[in-house]
């Protein structure tokens, strides 16, 4: 079965760049290049553990999408994005470009909507589907087809896997409840309000007890302890709607290509000159094979190509730290 392998840009550069925000690397000439390199070192790790046959990446364009003209507080907590974080989307594209990674982007859409609409390609065609992301948003689109790697904050390498088994394990609910789920525990980050004392246990609880939001409203009867009724029923519109809000898309009109997406295509002088150029020293012997190499081939063979590389750090650390 064919593997693919979807990553969330975007995600992945904020989840980057904020794991080294304690320790900025910047190059010799005082380039800063952390989230570069945070978003590449989480790529190449996840390429090395999935193994993925085919590889392709989504984007947010950076413009207000439908969900921003439904509800205009979308996100609207969300700080500014930083200007240095923002100057090294650029280079992290060029990073894409050579790695041969077909970008995906839809205006007045979400990466997120983006990814849910080619999963459900991928599946249709019969493609075993790894999301790796950098927040648990697409937690909805698990099947025993697809699951998601969520590269978590404390560093590039800390990383959890999702399926089926994993969601049980941790809310006791279906990947299909986890919308309900946020509905009522609300979302912060998305500035999604969900119901006042409604946590995350209650959430969970209450959507394992009546099966989903529907079924709850339709049996608030049952809802205990008793005092929790009014503030559900007062709260009813907003679950439904933020509910709504929450859904992705799954009819973005893109096009998967997994030809355009296969693995051991891309320019490899054009990588470690990107490489040599921002001092990912550490990173050049991690590029994967190409096509008809074995690993160890590659390791050589882009080596050659690399000769000496510095070594982008934290300013005032000394080389090779």
């Amino acid at each position: 079965m064919t593997r693919l392998m979807l990553l969330d840009g975007n995600g992945l550069i904020y989840r980057g760049y904020y794991a080294l925000i304690q320790t900025p690397l910047t190059t010799s000439k005082g380039e800063l290049v952390n989230a570069v390199f945070g978003f590449t070192n989480i790529v190449l790790r996840a390429i090395q553990d999935v193994k993925p046959d085919a590889v392709a990446i989504a984007f947010d364009l950076g413009k207000p999408t439908f969900r921003h003209e439904r509800f205009e507080e979308y996100k609207a907590t969300r700080q500014r994005m930083p200007d240095e974080l923002r100057d090294q989307f650029p280079k992290v594209r060029e990073v894409v470009a050579a790695l041969g990674f077909p970008v995906y982007e839809q205006e007045g859409f979400e990466a997120d909507d983006v990814i849910a609409t080619l999963v459900g390609q991928a599946e249709a065609a019969g493609l075993e589907t790894t999301i790796v992301t950098g927040d648990l948003d697409m937690l909805q689109l698990v099947t025993d087809r697809t699951r998601l790697v969520v590269s978590l904050r404390g560093g590039v390498a800390n990383t959890v896997v999702y399926d089926r088994a994993r969601i049980d394990e941790r809310w006791g609910l279906r990947p299909d409840q986890m919308l309900d789920y946020k509905a009522l525990k609300g979302d912060t980050t998305d500035n999604i309000p969900g119901v006042p004392g409604v946590g995350e246990k209650t959430a969970a609880k209450l959507v394992a007890t009546f099966g989903g939001v529907d079924a709850l409203y339709e049996r608030i009867d049952e809802v205990t302890p008793e005092k929790l009724r009014p503030v559900l029923l007062e709260a009813k519109e907003r679950v439904l709607a933020s509910r709504d809000l929450q859904r992705l898309v799954r009819d973005v009109p893109v096009e998967l290509d997994v030809e355009a997406a296969r693995m051991g295509e891309y320019d490899r002088d054009a990588v470690v000159r990107l490489f040599r150029e921002y001092e990912f020293r550490t990173l050049i012997d991690r590029l994967p094979p190409l096509a008809g190499e074995t690993a160890a081939e590659a390791v050589v063979r882009t080596r050659e190509a690399a000769g000496e590389v510095g070594d982008a750090r934290a300013p005032g650390a000394a080389p090779g730290t």
